[in-house]
């Protein structure tokens, strides 16, 4: 995240409303693309399957699958995703980019290898046609590729590139779906449908991996070698998975409540419970934009002077003066982030209980309810998840990981005894974790912060140490066999 504060940094120091604009824009695109992408294609695609004469079953069949595939493939990356990410800021930090290009084949294929062939399974007992099943196959391959990729996107700076391949996804999907579903017939409409989807991801996924191969240079170790991170740091691949579980796992607990509908075979959805949860959470994209333009681009600079006089020969003074100079921007950046989310959570909640009913969304009285509570909920999860990412900023893995986990426990478990309860309490158990989870975060922020001095310098361990885990072995023997294979070429680049 810090290289897009770098880069945003610039241009907010522009004059002009124009360049304000331009901006936010781009941090919108950065860490919102992906996300708005996946609604305009589901929303653009029902509209096509609408104007294909699509039975209703058949819609729904299509969204079902289509959920599936984006929550599954999103778990599966973010079991390594908080690992990477930390590999590649070292990799950065240490002057070692040509490893970057490495470990992004060795993250996608780890995954791949692992994820696949469960996902697999399930859809071979899922109950819809072989055609269907080999589409979402396709389809869940290409999103671990693509969220993946976006883990070392943020180290590009080409926006005008990634505004393209938005574009250009979202373009060439419904104008697939056009010509296949609506136009030419050849093809059952939820096939059409589905290859037009592949089509949108695997095109920004080939445009994302030019991206990234251009600023990277191609790099001689072994694809395997950021699995020695996870021994180093273990509790952010728990974390990465907490995260993801807690605030997918509501979701999913739902279609088993009594408002579930079975579309069919193994495919359920909830949709008094499904389309609040899909609205509600659009109200955290104000957060998560102004978290980057704001925190970001703010406090890092304050963070990075502050470790940099621990590392030079400052006297106390001017370390302690830059502690409460860092803390103060930190304290004001949150602030007025926390504020920004509060005043968005009850300007959609306001918008939404007088538009929603009018629009044929099926809204009733009790989706209204869960609206509303779900607006609440992921208000709590922005400021939670904004301060648990500061806590990773001061490499408090373990406060981050007790953060993350209790999200996930109170989310599961509230979520599960709402279940026996009326339909007006579903939705508080999200709430109850998110709540929680900001709590939690925010203390655990505080405490580190009390000491911080004790916690950076006292308790770093005295001398180097090798970690010796069972994935760094596996990293360091793949990085032998490796550099055995290619010898004689990484003698001779060496040598030039």
């Amino acid at each position: 995240m810090a290289g897009i504060g770098f880069e945003l940094k610039k241009a907010f120091n522009k004059k002009g409303i124009f360049a304000l604009l331009k901006a936010y824009g781009y941090s919108g695109l950065v860490c919102t693309g992906p996300m708005i992408l996946g609604i305009v294609l589901l929303v653009g695609i029902r509209l096509l399957g609408i104007m294909a004469d699509a039975a209703k079953s058949d819609l729904g069949l299509l969204n079902a699958m289509v959920t599936y595939t984006l929550l599954a493939s999103l778990v599966a990356v973010n079991v390594l995703a908080m690992v990477t990410t930390r590999y590649i800021a070292d990799c950065i930090y240490m002057k070692k980019e040509e490893e970057i290009m490495p470990s992004f084949y060795g993250s996608i294929s780890v995954t791949l290898l692992l994820a696949c062939p469960l996902y697999a399974i399930f859809l071979h007992f899922s109950g819809i046609d072989f055609s269907y099943r080999f589409c979402c196959y396709v389809f869940f391959g290409e999103l671990v590729v693509v969220w993946t990729e976006i883990n070392y996107l943020t180290a590009v700076k080409n926006y005008r590139e990634i505004l393209k391949a938005f574009a250009v996804a979202v373009g060439g999907s419904l104008a697939v779906g056009y010509i296949l579903a609506v136009y030419m017939h050849m093809l059952p409409t939820i096939m059409s449908l589905l290859i037009a989807m592949c089509v949108g991801y695997g095109i920004m996924g080939a445009w994302y991996y030019l991206l990234l191969s251009k600023y990277f240079p191609r790099g001689r170790c072994s694809s395997m070698k950021f699995l020695g991170w996870i021994s180093a740091y273990p509790e952010l691949a728990v974390l990465g998975l907490c995260l993801s579980l807690g605030l997918y796992g509501h979701i999913v607990i739902m279609w088993a409540s009594p408002i579930n509908n079975c579309v069919k075979g193994l495919f359920y959805e909830a949709p008094q419970y499904d389309v609040p949860a899909l609205l509600s959470f659009l109200s955290i994209l104000i957060t998560t934009i102004n978290f980057v333009t704001s925190v970001e681009v703010e406090f890092y600079p304050k963070y990075k002077n502050f470790f940099g006089l621990l590392n030079s020969e400052m006297t106390y003074s001017d370390i302690e003066q830059a502690r409460i100079e860092m803390e103060q921007t930190l304290t004001r950046e949150l602030s007025y982030t926390f504020l920004k989310q509060f005043f968005s959570t009850m300007l959609f909640i306001i918008l939404g209980t007088i538009v929603f009913p009018k629009l044929p969304l099926g809204f009733n009285e009790d989706m209204l309810g869960i609206y509303n509570v779900l607006c609440c909920a992921y208000a709590f999860y922005a400021i939670g998840n904004a301060t648990m990412l500061i806590q990773l900023y001061f490499a408090d893995n373990r406060g981050a990981l007790i953060s993350g986990a209790t999200f996930m426990f109170f989310s599961f478990v509230g979520t599960i005894v709402t279940l026996f309860l009326d339909i007006k309490w579903y939705g508080f158990g999200f709430l109850l974790g998110s709540a929680l989870f900001t709590v939690v975060s925010l203390a655990q922020l505080r405490k580190f912060l009390s000491k911080i001095l004790e916690n950076v310098l006292s308790r770093q361990p005295i001398r180097n140490e090798e970690v010796d885990g069972i994935m760094s072995r596996f990293a360091l023997k793949c990085e032998n066999v490796y550099k055995k294979i290619y010898k004689k070429e990484i003698l001779r680049e060496e040598e030039e």
